[in-house]
């Protein structure tokens, strides 16, 4: 595995974990009672966290590939 392998590996372990969070989270909103309003705004919440972090992911991925290891070093 190069370098830009072993840099990818945490953001992607990280993002995966997230996920699965919110997937446990939605399976209980399923299995316990919870009125329909409070699933409906508690899974469009994770749906749109889980789509913000997949899209930060890429992102990450993308500056890591370019040779952009550190954001702060622009500044």
């Amino acid at each position: 595995m190069n370098n830009h392998g072993k840099k990818m590996i945490a953001p992607i372990l990280i993002v995966t974990v997230i996920i699965i969070y919110y997937i446990i989270v939605g399976a209980s909103l399923i299995i316990f009672h919870v009125p329909n309003l409070i699933k409906i705004i508690i899974l469009g919440i994770s749906v749109i966290v889980s789509a913000t972090f997949v899209f930060i992911l890429v992102e990450r991925i993308k500056e890591i590939k370019g040779g952009e290891e550190d954001d702060l070093s622009k500044y």
